[in-house]
């Protein structure tokens, strides 16, 4: 079986503790895409100090507290993302202006009007870059260990700033990943 097979659109990478490169560390990356060409996602917990009313006036307003711009990842920063959770009853295919990942979460095209959006969605977060994988490149690194593979839930795309997300995901996943909730960040203070 692959390392990857699990990997599929709405599920997390979640760095495991030895994964160290300073883009990656802690960080738990929701999957919009993942076929034989690569895999394409978004970081879910590094929020920005930019403001999304300083670079998306029209959007600032509507996404979900902190209304920063959340750094997606290394790729192309200088693209913006959009993901939003849909409100109970509402179907992506129905909604012009955004298009599904899995289940009530879609990305959001930020050239749409927001305000013919924001009452059908539960909320919204804005990412500047993404993460992405090369053909067999995600692969390789979960099979060295780097990432793991989990089921993920539609208000992780929402999780306010001051919650551990990386801690919180884990602990969800029952033994013995759970334990590895409790990891310090910085080991020599342990």
């Amino acid at each position: 079986m692959r390392p990857d097979a699990d990997v599929e659109p709405g599920s997390l990478l979640v760095a495991a503790p030895s994964l160290l490169d300073t883009n990656f560390r802690r960080t738990v990356v929701y999957v919009i895409d993942h076929r034989g060409e690569g895999t394409l996602g978004v970081v879910l917990n590094r929020p920005s100090e930019v403001a999304v009313h300083d670079v998306l006036p029209g959007w600032g307003p509507h996404v979900t507290r902190p209304q920063a711009v959340y750094i997606g990842g290394p790729v192309d920063q200088k693209t913006a993302l959009c993901l939003a959770a849909l409100r109970t009853g509402e179907d992506s295919e129905q909604l012009a202006g955004v298009v599904g990942v899995r289940g009530p979460v879609a990305l959001v095209d930020l050239d749409a009007d927001p305000d013919e959006l924001v009452t059908r969605v539960r909320g919204m977060r804005v990412f500047a870059g993404y993460a992405g994988w090369g053909e067999e490149q995600l692969a390789g690194e979960i099979e060295r260990g780097d990432w793991f593979v989990v089921p993920g839930l539609p208000d992780d795309v929402l999780t306010p700033s001051g919650v551990d997300l990386w801690a919180r995901v884990l602990r969800r996943q029952g033994m013995p990943l759970a334990l590895l909730a409790t990891h310090p960040v910085d080991v020599r203070r342990n």
